[in-house]
């Protein structure tokens, strides 16, 4: 792969440091079996919010900014083709998202001829309220599932989602539905440092054992606080995380060498 800026290595784990767009057109193609994505919702606009009853900030970085809808528009359709390369043909990919970014995503995958499986509605019961009094409370993100195209054969373990049972959903031989009733990443999970847009662990959960078996290979190239990795070290899957920022790669070490293979 030639210089892939590697971070850490090891029999199951590889993290990359450096921009995606460069790192992953080094990665082997049709080598992963899944996809969980996390990119730039470009919603650090200089608002507030309330966090704890206190007015906050909804900048997250100069990350997480957005250049304005064609340049954005134009780092969604790189990333997504180069994916294309990557998975394998019957891989998916996940990509989650709010208003912000998750209509110019949906676009993207239909001018690259993915084909759409599932929307899903991460529905927050503690998300934040709405200072301005103005809007609806924003109290969900989107996820999107996708795979290569309409022919693929793609991967889902219907039995596992149809016998769910945590604290949360207790689907007693149900389909599970569309729509996931998750709070936000709870402080425990935050023990070893805080990253902004940090991902719950249940969240996670529900991706990668409805869409992978142990032993794939799972890439996500915004890797952020490593909490894909975390899940995928636990239910014995490999892991390949991307992240440019140096300081959020020793916190995803960190977790990944503290975690133990368990449902939390």
């Amino acid at each position: 792969m030639g210089n892939n800026n590697l971070f850490y290595s090891n029999e199951n784990i590889n993290l990359h440091h450096g921009d995606c767009l460069q790192i992953l057109p080094k990665l082997k193609e049709n080598s992963i079996d899944m996809i969980f994505a996390d990119p730039p919702y470009n919603l650090s606009n200089g608002g507030l919010s309330c966090k704890a009853g206190k007015f906050v900030s909804v900048n997250k970085g100069d990350w997480d900014k957005s250049k304005g809808l064609p340049e954005d528009f134009n780092f969604t359709i790189q990333w997504l083709n180069i994916c294309k390369n990557i998975l394998k043909p019957n891989g998916t990919i996940w990509i989650s998202g709010t208003m912000h970014n998750i209509y110019q995503v949906g676009f993207a995958l239909q001018a690259l001829n993915y084909k759409i499986l599932n929307e899903i509605s991460w529905f927050k019961p503690n998300a934040s309220p709405n200072l301005s009094k103005r809007y609806f409370t924003h109290s969900h993100e989107t996820l999107i599932w996708a795979k290569l195209n309409k022919d693929a054969k793609h991967k889902f373990n219907y039995d596992v989602m149809k016998e769910w049972d945590d604290d949360k959903i207790h689907n007693n031989g149900r389909q599970m539905r569309s729509v996931w009733n998750i709070p936000y990443t709870p402080l425990r999970e935050k023990k070893q440092g805080r990253h902004s847009t940090q991902k719950p662990i249940e969240l996670l959960k529900r991706i990668i054992l409805s869409s992978t078996d142990k032993e794939d290979v799972i890439l996500d190239p915004f890797n952020g606080s490593g909490t894909t990795g975390v899940v995928a070290k636990m239910f014995d899957r490999q892991y390949v995380g991307i992240e440019q920022d140096k300081e959020f790669l020793d916190l995803s070490l960190k977790r990944l060498n503290d975690c133990i293979s368990k449902v939390i």
